[in-house]
């Protein structure tokens, strides 16, 4: 005897359709031709730098260059692409990022050598970012207002610290991690932090609990509530991990710079911002892509560095980033409405 089985119904009574590719399989070819997209846009940046300066832009020093500037800015991304994700916004990162890296080389400080500054860059970044959070997750402020007061703060403070002068390094296994002889198979030390960042980073975000609750928040707070996500402790969480990596960042930043200054940082909010958008990552929250914002990141970074190499002034750079930044605002408006 054959057992006769309904086909699947939806909520209406109506038959659910069969056909067509899983949502998973979807979301991943969406992922792909963003990804593709973003790679084309890089491949035509290196093909313009080679093409008008060849012998500087190609050189082995000036592509490690590219990317060891990138690896500071870089790793703030990734801590903003988490709390943009969430439906948030942080302000102050470069604000962070100054402070603890004046925190970080004061005289103080350095006589505990090279823990001692790695230590307080950290401690100094998650501190700022556990205000931001409890400010937001339990003072219930908007992030905007929230990070902004982070911004000023942070600002004052960093300078008050260095009265406005140049913290010098003088700890010699700080500086060593920006020479050459660092360097590991050719690749800076600086980049290969930035690299194990953006893959804990991706496989926090894609494979975990914590970054299915991350996406979970920004997509639907009061849904992710009512399904037992601790919203609250959630955006906490968030804004902490931006801290850490506004921390890690300033590290970065006080090898390369070989000291601290209460301008390092400048503009560094809108720069994750923007790479994390052209990345794929939607302002209003629920989806985000690591890869993109690293992309996003190495695109405006190699784009400074074909403009610099050129002589080409800084407005030009400015209006062309802009056109960037909107064109892919655009792009993500026109992929949501046609899916």
């Amino acid at each position: 005897m054959t057992q006769h089985v309904s086909p699947p119904r939806d909520g209406t009574g109506k038959t659910a359709p069969v056909d067509g590719p899983p949502a998973w399989r979807v979301q991943l070819g969406r992922a792909d031709v963003r990804t593709l997209t973003l790679l084309g846009v890089l491949a035509a940046l290196v093909l313009i730098g080679g093409i008008t300066q060849p012998d500087s832009f190609l050189d082995t020093r000036n592509l490690q260059l590219v990317l060891t500037q990138a690896s500071v800015i870089g790793v703030v991304t990734v801590g903003m692409t988490f709390v943009i994700v969430s439906g948030g916004i942080d302000l102050s990162v470069g604000a962070i990022v100054a402070l603890a890296s004046v925190w970080a080389t004061t005289v103080a400080t350095q006589e505990y050598g090279f823990a001692g500054i790695l230590f307080t860059a950290v401690v100094v970044g998650v501190g700022c970012g556990l205000v931001n959070g409890v400010l937001i997750a339990f003072g219930q402020m908007v992030p905007f207002i929230a990070t902004l007061a982070m911004l000023a703060s942070a600002r004052g403070l960093a300078e008050q610290i260095t009265d406005g002068r140049t913290q010098v390094v003088t700890v010699p296994s700080v500086l060593d991690l920006g020479e050459r002889d660092a360097y590991i198979l050719g690749i800076p030390p600086l980049v290969l932090v930035f690299a194990a960042v953006t893959v804990i980073g991706w496989l926090v975000l894609n494979r975990t609990t914590f970054g299915r609750r991350t996406v979970a928040v920004g997509g639907n707070a009061e849904a992710a509530r009512l399904a037992g996500i601790d919203v609250r402790r959630q955006r906490l969480y968030l804004y902490l991990l931006s801290g850490l990596c506004c921390g890690i960042a300033a590290f970065l930043l006080i090898v390369l710079a070989g000291s601290g200054q209460n301008t390092n940082g400048n503009l560094y909010e809108l720069d994750a911002i923007a790479a994390a958008i052209i990345g794929g990552t939607l302002l209003t929250g629920g989806r985000g892509h690591i890869l993109g914002s690293v992309l996003g990141v190495l695109i405006f970074t190699t784009i400074t560095n074909i403009f610099a190499l050129n002589n080409l002034q800084s407005d030009v750079q400015q209006i062309a980033k802009g056109a960037i930044i909107v064109a892919a605002v655009l792009v993500q408006r026109r992929t949501a409405s046609t899916h």
